[in-house]
């Protein structure tokens, strides 16, 4: 019999620590985190432990045996109400999750027992759709959900508004390493959930002064850490406790439904052809760009030929950028593209019909949600109905819907593989002599480096290496053994990763690394993607760390050179667009820009009922110059007409030429109360600022503009409507200031009634 199915059915073999977790503003406990140990040996760190249950495939065993002892220990302790108990569970098992047992657990103790179950970011992009159904099992029993180590990896923030965690905790790299920008970007989404959620922030690691200062300072409330104390069997309660205050109960999200479902009762739809949705969806992809790796995006497209060549290339470019990236068709492969995650849609799921994509980010959410009307005919002009929104709740669970059908990497469902058995590679019987000589025979004939280093000594020197890593890195074993790897390293060894290895071995942890190393006297230059595995002694504790050494420069060069041809087809791509949507004189956007960001624009004002103001100006004046200084003076009097159009607007605001004398000009936001007044001061302002004099050549010229102004909704919906509107108001301020001395046109300059 296996040691860990030993361990698992020998009764007091698992205990539980607990660890107080503490509200900073008072001092009090609040809960306390259950901690695992198995029995003294090889076992009870908890890493060998679960390491060891996940070779001998009995995880989900040792997963529901922790929790039920945590559940039993804090009941037995007296760890009931006003107290919290943090428990955690294992992602790889969350589909089978034996939760009920558990929820019996509580409901037998001797008084409330309120729970939190912690869920890591491991499980977020491996299994988005067991993630997503067992926090809902977890809601319904009343408990709350922390995330773990948020900060760690991009994704935690990239999900976290999916999963709606009542408490947020921090990763300790937050408060022990120097602030910088990574913490500030972490920072930023986290206090951007917590002020619209409610989510109560908790700081890991405190262990001293500074972290306890540098926690409060990042907006923690509350604080575990052996600071406040470490983990005991018996916590100490003599302090003063008090009730954990959560934000209280999510509101549901259905999983079992189409993202256009989730669209709000009452939301105005358009009608639209398949090639307009298509441009819609290209631009939310852009937007998506600028998100970084905290992002998520979803999209359908019906049936995976849609997915074209043009398509794979844009989603490559979203999987380098964004931190999760998943794409839904009918025959849509498991990976279309490397690093997007294809679903293949069943006959029966109603996502056949719809054209949906999604972007959400700490800071951003927009969601385009159509449905097919069923047409015939050429594919581009199909019929959808359709809304762009941007309301965040709507994105939300529309990205729920999407990411609840995506299963495990593999593309397999996530229920647990557990009742399988294979036999474990340590249940070869052989004699210890043979077995010695087989180790030492496979070590030898391995190609790839191994190497085996001693950490109970001062800078862990190599107590074996193979005759692989002596081929890889051109030195023989009596030049490096009682060294240090390090010295394989030189100019352009990535820093970071080197410390990631020092915090693994410093925590017993397996890492995996790609390094840049120099070969023998240091001349050539190689990439070593190197795995490191620790070896307990009979104590438990790391004694030796096995590491497994792999030449793989062609794949990291290759992967550099596609990077650089990506970006520099990238360059070319927004070289285009850029020419495409640019007024080659003014460098303003051109009328097509200016078509398609009024389109948005006005969605977006359809969402939050917000006003919106299009100014239509026309330049009083260029012809004269045109004619005493020629057309070259012309065009530097209209640059220098569009740089003091641009330079008076906000960033959310669009200048654009429309051609000739004629400028565009929308300004999205406006209060429905004070848009029309608000536009009047605007366009007034910039009146003024083109009628001050402007030297062109060596002569002053003075030229005035004609603005007339519509307003959304008041005057249309759309962009025909708008720019009719303000082009019949600019044409009858133009008549109104000829009639009128030269000193009142300025002031006179602005129409906004017909």
């Amino acid at each position: 019999m296996d040691g860990i199915e030993t361990v698992l059915r020998t009764p007091g073999a698992l205990r539980s620590l607990f660890q107080p977790v503490i509200d900073l503003s008072t001092g009090a406990i609040v809960a306390v985190e259950a901690l695992v140990r198995g029995p003294a040996g090889p076992y009870e760190r908890p890493d060998a432990l679960f390491a060891a249950a996940r070779q001998s495939r009995c995880l989900a065993e040792l997963d529901e045996a922790c929790r039920a002892v945590a559940f039993r220990s804090a009941a037995e302790l007296g760890l009931v109400a006003p107290l919290t108990v943090f428990v955690n569970v294992e992602p790889e098992v969350l589909a089978s999750a034996p939760l009920d047992a558990l929820l019996e657990l509580a409901s037998t103790a001797p008084g409330e027992l309120r729970v939190v179950l912690e869920i890591t970011e491991r499980a977020l992009a491996v299994r988005p759709a067991d993630l997503l159904r067992t926090v809902d099992r977890i809601r319904s029993f009343g408990w709350g959900v922390a995330l773990d180590d948020v900060g760690a990896d991009p994704l935690s923030l990239a999900f976290m508004p999916l999963l709606r965690p009542d408490i947020v905790k921090l990763d300790l790299r937050l408060v022990q390493e120097r602030p910088g920008a990574g913490v500030a970007q972490v920072m930023n989404a986290v206090n951007a959930y917590a002020e619209s959620s409610g989510a109560v922030l908790l700081a890991e690691g405190i262990e001293n002064d500074r972290h306890l200062r540098l926690a409060r300072g990042l907006g923690a409330q509350l604080g575990q850490g052996w600071y406040f104390g470490r983990p005991t069997p018996t916590p100490d309660l003599s302090g003063p406790t008090e009730e954990l205050h959560l934000p209280g109960m999510r509101r549901p999200v259905r999983l079992d439904v189409s993202p256009f479902a989730c669209l709000p009762a009452g939301t105005p739809l358009r009608t639209a052809p398949k090639s307009l949705l298509v441009e819609l969806s290209k631009q939310l992809e852009r937007e998506a760009l600028t998100q970084g790796e905290s992002c998520v995006v979803a999209a359908t497209f019906q049936d995976a030929r849609h997915f074209t060549p043009a398509t794979t290339d844009r989603y490559r470019g979203l999987a380098d950028s964004a931190g999760f990236v998943c794409a839904f068709a009918a025959g849509m492969p498991a990976e279309p593209v490397p690093g997007v995650r294809g679903v293949d849609l069943l006959r029966s799921d109603a996502l056949r019909e719809e054209w949906d994509i999604t972007v959400l980010g700490p800071h951003f959410a927009a969601a385009l949600l159509a449905r097919d009307l069923g047409d015939d005919g050429p594919d581009a002009d199909r019929r959808f109905q359709y809304a762009l929104s941007y309301v965040r709740e709507t994105v939300v669970n529309a990205t729920t819907a999407l990411l609840s059908r995506v299963t495990t990497a593999d593309g397999q469902p996530g229920e647990s593989r557990t009742a399988e058995r294979r036999p474990h590679p340590g249940s070869l019987r052989l004699p210890a002599g043979d077995r010695q000589r087989l180790l030492e025979q496979a070590l030898a004939a391995t190609t790839g480096g191994v190497t085996i280093a001693d950490v109970r000594q001062p800078d862990h020197p190599l107590i074996y290496v193979n005759a692989g890593f002596e081929a890889l890195t051109g030195l023989s074993a009596a030049a490096v053994l009682g060294r240090n790897c390090r010295h394989l390293q030189g100019p352009g060894t990535d820093p970071a990763a080197v410390a990631r290895i020092r915090r693994a071995l410093d925590a017993g942890d397996e890492c995996r690394e790609v390094l840049l190393n120099y070969r023998g006297a240091g001349a050539e230059r190689w990439w070593n993607e190197i795995s490191l595995v620790p070896v307990h002694d009979d104590s438990g504790k790391p004694a030796w760390y096995v590491g497994i050494q792999t030449d793989v420069t062609a794949r990291v060069e290759g992967q550099n050179a596609l990077a650089q041809e990506r970006l520099r087809a990238q360059g070319y791509l927004a070289q285009i667009e850029r020419l495409a949507y640019t007024d080659d004189l003014t460098g303003l956007a051109n009328r097509r820009r200016a078509e398609d960001w009024l389109e948005t624009s006005l969605w977006q004002a359809r969402a939050d009922g917000s006003h919106l103001a299009l100014l239509f100006l026309d330049i009083d004046g260029l012809k004269s110059v045109n004619d005493r200084l020629g057309h070259r003076a012309g065009d530097e009097l209209l640059k220098a007409t569009a740089e003091r159009v641009s330079t008076r607007l906000r960033r959310s605001d669009l200048a654009a030429r429309l051609g000739g004398d004629e400028f565009l000009v929308i300004i999205p936001g406006l209060e429905p109360q004070s848009g029309r007044s608000q536009a009047e001061i605007i366009a007034g302002e910039l009146a003024a600022a083109i009628g001050a004099p402007l030297r062109v050549g060596d002569q002053d010229f003075t030229v005035t503009a004609s603005i007339g102004i519509s307003l959304y909704p008041d005057d249309g919906e759309d962009y025909r409507s708008l720019i009719h509107h303000a082009d019949q108001r600019m044409y009858a301020v133009k008549q109104n200031q000829r009639r009128q001395p030269d000193a009142a046109r300025t002031h006179d300059a602005v129409g906004i009634e017909p």
